[in-house]
């Protein structure tokens, strides 16, 4: 069973949208582990137009389950993660005003920037991991980082998908194949939904690990955050 991590940003956007403090971020975050996940993810970035920096150090003692934190790895974002220490960082070649992930690394270009910070992760016991496209350069690219795992960006395979193309899953079943031969783990996300988590579960061997977050957030509107975190845990056995 791949395990599900609920990246709460759209909590803390909404949230901002009014200052104060509702919805509460810690306590979504406790409740969705309450509901069964099996993380919590959160995207700080620089601008803090929905995690806040705050809010990595105030859910530390929230996030019993396992942890992620997902950024670009600036000084302040490196200071961040080496102070809170959560379970796994992933690394995610944001540019400052991104919308939201739009692209992986290209971890042949970027090999000796991601292999100091990747080093300087691991001697602080966090686990790494590098957000990639289904690319089998970049695949081997990231083994020469020194990564512990993969995050495989899968919007392309979301959009075919929606449009009725089922072979859009090809270049993530290489990519993960290719990943396991070279010892990589493999995480993935970015736009997976109820509508397409079990076709892509189902065909990426060796998939120990999705994070979720804006479709989560956006079902719960209609289903109930409870009821939709146990509709994708039934998806991912």
């Amino acid at each position: 069973m791949a395990k599900l991590s609920v990246n709460i940003n759209k909590i803390a956007t909404l949230r901002n949208s009014r200052g104060g403090d509702v919805p509460n971020l810690l306590k979504v975050a406790a409740d969705v582990q309450k509901f069964g996940a099996e993380g919590v993810t959160i995207h700080p970035r620089p601008d803090e137009r929905h995690i806040r920096y705050q809010d990595a150090r105030d859910l530390v003692p929230v996030v019993y389950t396992e942890y992620n934190i997902e950024g670009n790895p600036v000084p302040k974002f490196i200071d961040l993660v080496l102070e809170t220490k959560p379970t796994q960082v992933t690394l995610v070649p944001d540019a400052d005003d991104a919308i939201t992930s739009n692209a992986g690394w290209d971890t042949v270009k970027h090999k000796d920037f991601l292999v100091d910070v990747i080093a300087e992760f691991k001697r602080n016991g966090i686990r790494t991991s590098i957000f990639v496209d289904p690319v089998l350069s970049m695949i081997e690219g990231a083994a020469l980082t020194g990564t512990d795992r993969i995050e495989l960006y899968t919007e392309a395979f979301a959009h075919d998908y929606g449009l009725g193309n089922e072979n859009g899953i090809k270049p993530y079943v290489a990519a993960a194949e290719l990943a396991n031969k070279l010892n990589l783990g493999i995480n993935a996300g970015h736009d997976l939904s109820l509508d397409n988590v079990k076709f892509f579960k189902e065909n990426i061997p060796g998939l120990l690990e999705v994070s979720i977050g804006h479709a989560l957030i956006s079902e719960s509107l209609y289903l109930g955050l409870e009821n939709v975190v146990n509709m994708y845990l039934q998806r991912l056995k």
